[in-house]
C-alpha cells in the first residue's frame, strides 16, 4: 500500500481577493479485492455510458465488468481517498498483453470517476502502474486501444514517457463522433 498526497489549488475568478486557498487529498493505492467491486461498478457504468473511451457496450453486464477487473491473470489496484472513508476514486489493472513468448509485456487499463477527474488521479495511478509492472517483472507496457479523442489520456501517456507506436484508423465507434482512431502506446521498463 502506498500513501500519497495531492495538493490542489481551489479555483478562483478574476474578482477573487485574499490568499489563494488549497485543499489536500490523502490517497492510497492498494491491490483491489472483490469486496471493492460494489464501489468500482458505478465508475465502470459511468465510463462506459460515455461511449467515448472504452469499447464496452452500454449493455455490458455486471459479470462482464467483474471479469474484466478480476478475471484470470488480472491484478487490479484501487486509489482511495482516505479522508472520505476510503472512497474509491479510480482504479487500474495490469495483465499480460500476450501469453507465452509475449508474456513479458504488460497491458493496463484505467478508470477514474468523473468527480475525481482533473485532480491528478490518473497520473498517480499511471506512475504506480509503471512501478508495479516493473516489480512484477514485466519488461514493457503496451496500451492497445487508447482512443485518439481522449485528450487527457493521450497527453498523460505521452507525458509519462509512452511512445505512440501507431494509429488504427477508424477503429473505435465513438458514441458522438462516429469512427475515430485508436492508438497503440508502448514503454520499455
Amino acid at each position: 500500500m502506498r500513501i500519497l498526497t495531492n495538493i490542489f489549488r481551489l479555483s478562483q475568478n478574476e474578482h477573487s481577493r485574499g490568499p489563494t486557498s488549497y485543499y489536500i487529498i490523502y490517497m492510497q493505492i492498494r491491490k483491489a479485492t472483490p469486496d471493492d467491486f460494489p464501489q468500482m461498478l458505478p465508475i465502470f457504468r459511468e465510463v462506459i455510458q460515455g461511449g467515448d473511451t472504452y469499447d464496452f457496450e452500454e449493455t455490458a453486464s455486471d459479470q462482464d465488468a467483474y471479469d474484466y477487473w478480476f478475471g484470470k491473470g488480472v491484478t487490479s489496484f484501487v486509489m482511495e481517498d482516505d479522508a472520505a472513508g476510503s472512497k474509491i476514486l479510480g482504479y487500474y489493472k495490469i495483465i499480460q498483453n500476450h501469453r507465452g513468448r509475449g508474456s513479458h509485456v504488460a497491458n493496463a487499463s484505467f478508470m477514474v470517476g468523473s468527480a475525481a477527474r482533473g485532480k491528478g488521479i490518473g497520473r498517480k495511478m499511471g506512475e504506480d502502474c509503471i512501478r508495479q509492472a516493473r516489480e512484477m517483472g514485466f519488461k514493457a507496457i503496451q496500451f492497445n486501444f487508447v482512443i485518439s479523442t481522449n485528450e487527457p489520456a493521450m497527453h498523460l501517456w505521452k507525458s509519462l514517457g509512452f511512445k505512440e507506436l501507431c494509429r488504427l484508423p477508424g477503429a473505435f465507434n465513438h458514441k458522438k463522433l462516429g469512427y475515430v482512431d485508436a492508438v497503440i502506446f508502448f514503454m520499455e521498463l
